[in-house]
C-alpha cells in the first residue's frame, strides 16, 4: 500500500463551477451552500431578481465564490442563452437541476393547465438545461449532472398525481442521460429527498395530523432538515462518484425501507 487515499481531495470541489437552479431559497440554496462549502464556485439561479440578489450577497458575505443568473427555466430561449453566456465566462462543471413546483388536487379535479405547468417546470426544464450544458461538457470530456427527484418518484400519495409523474419521469430521464452521456465521461445521477421542511411543504409541516403520520411512517421519526442533503450532493458532484452513473440516491430517513 502506497498510502491512504486522499478523501479530502476526492470529495473536494475546488476549481469547479456549479450551476444550481432554483437556489435563492429552500433545498436549492442548501445544495448550493454545501457545494460552496466543498470549495466550488456556485452560480445561483432564480426568477425573482431581488431575492436572488439578496441570496448572492449572503453567500458572498459568508466567503463563498458566487455568481448568479436570473431566468425562467420554462423559457427555452432564455435558458439556452443564459447557459451560453455562462459558458463564455466560465465552464459549467456541475449542473444541479433543482427547480420544481407542486400543485395538490384530487386527480378527477386536477386542472389540465396545472398538469402542463408541472411538466414544463419539473421535467421539460431539466431536458432543456441538461441538453444545453451537456453540449459543452462533451467538448471538455467531463461533467456532472444532478437531477433533484423525490421520494414521490416511487411512492404515491393522493392529490399529487402530476408531481409524482414528473418525478418518476425525471428518475427515468436520469437513467437515459446516463446511457447517452457516460461515454463522454459525464455522470448523471438523481438525488431524491424524502419529506423535508421547506417552503414547498410548509402546509404539511403545519398540519399536526400529517406530521404525526410522517413521524410514525418514517423510521427516522421526523422531517428532514435540508442541511442533511448537502453531503449527498457533494458526493454526486465530486470525483468520489466518478463510477456512479444513472443512480437515484434517496435521502428519506428510511421511508422506502419501511412498510
Amino acid at each position: 500500500m502506497d498510502g491512504l487515499p486522499d478523501l479530502e481531495k476526492q470529495f473536494g470541489l475546488t476549481g469547479q463551477t456549479a450551476l444550481v437552479t432554483g437556489s435563492s431559497r429552500g433545498i436549492g440554496r442548501a445544495l448550493a451552500e454545501a457545494l460552496a462549502g466543498a470549495g466550488a464556485r456556485v452560480i445561483l439561479h432564480g426568477r425573482d431578481a431581488d431575492t436572488l440578489k439578496k441570496t448572492v450577497a449572503e453567500f458572498a458575505d459568508a466567503g463563498a465564490s458566487v455568481g448568479s443568473c436570473c431566468f425562467d427555466v420554462t423559457d427555452v430561449e432564455a435558458a439556452q442563452q443564459a447557459v451560453a453566456e455562462l459558458e463564455q465566462r466560465e465552464p459549467i462543471d456541475i449542473l444541479v437541476n433543482n427547480v420544481g413546483m407542486q400543485h395538490r388536487s384530487p386527480f378527477l379535479e386536477f386542472p389540465a393547465e396545472e398538469w402542463s405547468r408541472l411538466l414544463d417546470v419539473n421535467l421539460t426544464s431539466v431536458f432543456t438545461l441538461s441538453q444545453a450544458v451537456a453540449r459543452a461538457m462533451i467538448k471538455r470530456g467531463r461533467g456532472k449532472i444532478i437531477n433533484i427527484a423525490s421520494i414521490q418518484a416511487e411512492l404515491a400519495r393522493p392529490s399529487i398525481s402530476a408531481y409524482s409523474a414528473t418525478k418518476g419521469g425525471l428518475q427515468m430521464f436520469t437513467r437515459a442521460l446516463c446511457v447517452e452521456l457516460a461515454p463522454h465521461n459525464i455522470q448523471v445521477n438523481a438525488l431524491a429527498p424524502g419529506y423535508f421542511a421547506t417552503d414547498l411543504t410548509e402546509a404539511l409541516v403545519n398540519d399536526e395530523d400529517f406530521t404525526a403520520w410522517l413521524s410514525q411512517r418514517t423510521p427516522a421519526g421526523r422531517w428532514g432538515d435540508v442541511i442533511e442533503l448537502g453531503g449527498a450532493a457533494v458526493f454526486l458532484a465530486s470525483s468520489a462518484s466518478d463510477f456512479v452513473n444513472g443512480h437515484t440516491l434517496f435521502v428519506d430517513g428510511g421511508m422506502r425501507a419501511s412498510v
